[in-house]
């Protein structure tokens, strides 16, 4: 993933932006080609505004392009691809959060939802080769409507089988198999090179 045709990964947090220990940060500090979507300063739960921080980066990048989002950062990934401005190679999409129905205590109420408007999550196939990872134990989205989402968006479905959310709390830290699910979005859907045929 070296080398200068290898595409910029760039990482799409959820709701909670830079967190230190979280899988995406650790996976990003072993990336040679990669950028963040930066927090927002203002209006945290505007989905309008936390897409169009992801197009500003993604306009600012020249070449290939894959995306790594997490939570509602799929969510932001998903309502950019509805109306994308620049071709996407490819996207892990890691454990969707389920807005669409009340979230857990600690996490945005039902109103914060509502008021950003994040509801209806798109579902309509996507632009480009995706691979949606699930969990069987997510508090935050239940695994068969999950793989229904990942259905309309002719996502690749990988259970996970039960890593809770997928972040910190759930004891991810460190996801090797982050590495193993972009090498495997990258390799599938390189372009095939004169060399190689």
């Amino acid at each position: 993933m070296n080398n200068s045709h290898s595409p910029t990964v760039v990482v799409v947090p959820g709701l909670r932006d830079h967190v230190a220990d979280h899988w995406q940060t650790l996976l990003a500090e072993r990336l040679d080609k990669v950028r963040t979507v930066p927090p927002l300063e203002h209006d945290k739960f505007s989905r309008t505004a936390r897409v169009a921080v992801l197009d500003s980066v993604l306009r600012e990048i020249d070449g290939p392009v894959v995306l790594v989002a997490h939570s509602a950062g799929v969510l932001i990934t998903v309502h950019w691809a509805q109306n994308p401005s620049r071709p996407i190679q490819g996207a892990l999409l890691a454990t969707p959060a389920d807005v669409e129905l009340p979230l857990p205590d600690g996490y945005p109420t039902t109103d914060d939802i509502d008021r950003g408007e994040w509801n209806p999550i798109p579902r309509r196939k996507l632009p480009f080769p995706s691979i949606v990872a699930a969990s069987r134990t997510d508090p935050l989205g239940n695994y068969r409507r999950i793989a229904g989402m990942a259905e309309t968006w002719g996502s690749r479905l990988v259970d996970l089988g039960d890593v809770g959310h997928l972040n910190p709390a759930a004891g991810y830290g460190n996801w090797p198999r982050a590495d193993e699910l972009l090498r495997e979005v990258i390799e599938s859907t390189a372009p095939i090179s004169p060399a190689q045929i």
